[in-house]
């Protein structure tokens, strides 16, 4: 690939990757950040592994951040990994998704480094923010 098109596609996905940052997201973007990360994880953490996709954009994200901020039983760790653009994180990340079919967008609720919940892309695409949330707190109840 060109290097314009990589320069091209930073700057296209600062804005999806903010959204989550900003709502205090922690972005794992090597390989070595998701090692580094799990091998310290205690408690619970809900995974993002964020896209470009119009379901991400449009439900995904806003759900993950909204639930997170409405939650009283809120994970203890916020993480994203981004499909498609860190390509090594991601694919270190679903590592620790054992028995579950990649899917980007998707979310995983972890306790320590086991997945206790996972919403994979098609139950996102086509579903409402809300049924999305609704889904996260109550696995975020259920986990804690």
């Amino acid at each position: 690939m060109s290097m314009a098109y990589e320069e091209y596609m930073r700057q296209m996905v600062k804005p999806m990757r903010a959204e989550l940052t900003n709502a205090g997201f922690q972005e794992l973007t090597t390989e070595e950040d998701v090692k580094a990360f799990m091998e310290k994880a205690q408690g619970t953490t809900l995974v993002v592994v964020n896209s470009v996709c119009g379901c991400a954009a449009g439900l995904a994200r806003p759900a993950a951040t909204q639930a997170v901020m409405q939650a009283e039983n809120a994970p203890d760790h916020l993480v994203t990994v981004f499909a498609g653009q860190d390509k090594e994180a991601t694919a270190a990340m679903r590592g620790y998704f054992e028995g579950l079919e990649a899917s980007s967008p998707s979310m995983a609720l972890l306790k320590g480094d086991k997945v206790v919940h996972f919403i994979p892309r098609h139950e996102i695409e086509g579903n409402t923010i809300e049924n999305i949330m609704e889904n996260l707190l109550g696995a975020f109840d259920a986990v804690k």
